[in-house]
Formats: C-alpha cells, structure tokens, sequence
C-alpha cells in the first residue's frame, strides 16, 4: 500500500505547487531578466512541458533515486537530506521517549486511581499541554529557561543540552495524547469480566495489573506510539525553525517559501515512505504483543 500512497501524496503535491502563484523563474533571476533568459531557464527546468508529462519524468527519475538539484540553491537533494535527516530523527526520538516515559505510566496510575486528585491533575494536564500551540510554547520555554535562568543553550545543536527544550517542546503534545489513550485504554481493561473474575478468585492486585491488564491495555497504546512518532517528523517543521535545527523541517519551509519544487517533492517522498515504515513496525508489534493478531492480515 506504500506505493499508491507514495503516487497520490507526489501526485496531489505535484499540482498544488504547479498552480501555486507567482512565477519561480522570474523569482530564481529577478525582475530585471529578459523574456529570453525566462524561456530558456523554464526549457532548462522542463517548465515549458505539461504538467503530466512533468510529473512522469520526475517520478521516473525519482524511482532511480534521482531527485535532482535544488532550483534555488543548486544543492543536490538526496545528500542534503541525509545530512539533516539524523537531527529530526534524533529531536522525535528524544520527543516519543519523552511522551512515553511520563505518559503511559501517569496515564496507568490515573486509570487505577480513578476520580482521584492524581487523576483529575492528568486530565488538567492533558488540557493545558493539547491546548498549547508548539510555536507559543516553544517560545514562552525559551524565554523563561534559556534567556531568564540560563540553564539551556537557546538555539543550535552544539551539544547534547541543545536538543533537551525542543524534544519536550515536541512532545508536549504526544505526551498529552498518551495519557488520555493509555488511561483510557486502562480504564476499558480494568472493567472487563476476567479482571473481575482474577480478583474474585483472590489474585493480588499487582499480579492483577501488571499480568493482566496493563499488556492488554497497551495495543492502542502502541499503536499511538507510531502515529505520534510519525507525526513528530511532521510537526519537527516548527520545532526546529523554533531553535534553529538543521533538520529537514527548516529544508522543507525554506523550499516551500522558494517554491523549490524538486525539494519539496523529494523531502515528502521520504517523509511518506518513513512513515509508512514505522507503521509497518508498529503492525508487527502489536502482532507480537498480542498473539490474536495474524500477521498476515
């Protein structure tokens, strides 16, 4: 299913930025280029074909990993990706394991303590964390921990320090979906029949969660485990603008601002086949976690 998702995204991209406004051309030569300059810069681009036969020629060379040159900065595609692709990574890593190591287990203890005051903090926290933009959260944190108390670098990937605000910053928002999901999900297994009937056979009630509940608890857990790792990747687009990481966000604004077309194409080609394969992972993780799922479904 990766390939016809691969062909509709390039696709649908492809003709959104073909009929974007304004002229790239004349905003790659300036104002003060002739007609003859225009036309033969299109030619050299291919912007002189129809759009179709545009599209084909692209995909085809990009089935040979040829993504080709930026238009604005003549870099070549595929190895500047490689170059930034380790800092979005290594900030949406750092940002799920920060979501996954404080969500999940406040979201358990929530469930089990429920209508308790820990969870009603959880749900205040869940609202106040899914309620704040990551540019406005990012910016306040900045402020306050960098420029007020001075405990972190503001911006720049220099050392390990650099990337502790941002993945948090990334986070926030994968860490309020993972309490709301893994309390949730506690909640619907804790009121099943077998728990209650572990109980009544006189299971103590630790055996009763950890052997029981909680591994039953976690396939939707997992499963939100990948969706917030991909959408990490996404939502790195603000993040590293925010802190000025050298990532594939900041090459992909920078390219859709300069109406790049080869750039933008090639970094949502990667994103998607990225993506595809970490649900594919988290497919194969649930299979294991849980022997009722047929991997081959």
């Amino acid at each position: 299913m990766l390939i016809p998702v691969i062909i509709a995204v390039t696709f649908v991209l492809f003709v959104i930025l073909s009929f974007a406004p304004g002229d790239v051309v004349k905003s790659i030569l300036g104002d003060e280029a002739t007609a003859e300059q225009i036309a033969e810069l299109k030619h050299e681009l291919n912007l002189d074909q129809p759009l179709l036969i545009r599209y084909v020629r692209y995909m085809f060379d990009a089935c040979r990993l040829d993504f080709g040159s930026s238009w604005t900065s003549g870099y070549e595609i595929l190895p500047e990706f490689a170059r930034r692709l380790p800092y979005t990574l290594l900030v949406t890593t750092l940002s799920v394991l920060f979501a996954v190591g404080f969500g999940i287990p406040l979201g358990i203890a929530s469930a089990v303590k429920e209508h308790s005051l820990l969870d009603y903090g959880s749900t205040f926290l869940v609202m106040l964390l899914a309620s704040m933009p990551a540019f406005w959260l990012g910016t306040l944190c900045q402020i306050f921990f960098c420029l007020t108390l001075r405990w972190l670098p503001v911006s720049g990937v220099g050392s390990w320090k650099h990337f502790i605000l941002p993945s948090i910053i990334l986070g926030a928002s994968s860490l309020a979906t993972m309490i709301r999901m893994s309390r949730t999900s506690m909640l619907d297994v804790i009121k099943m029949d077998y728990i209650r009937t572990a109980r009544a056979k006189g299971a103590d009630e630790k055996k009763v969660l950890y052997h029981h509940a909680i591994r039953n608890s976690l396939i939707p857990v997992i499963t939100q485990i990948g969706i917030s790792f991909a959408g990490g990747i996404g939502g790195a687009i603000v993040t590293e603008n925010i802190f000025a990481i050298p990532g594939i966000g900041v090459m992909l604004v920078n390219a859709v601002k300069s109406r790049d077309v080869p750039v933008v194409m090639g970094v949502i080609i990667f994103v998607t086949i990225i993506v595809g394969i970490i649900n594919l992972i988290v497919d194969l993780i649930c299979a294991i976690v849980d022997p009722r799922i047929d991997f081959a479904s």
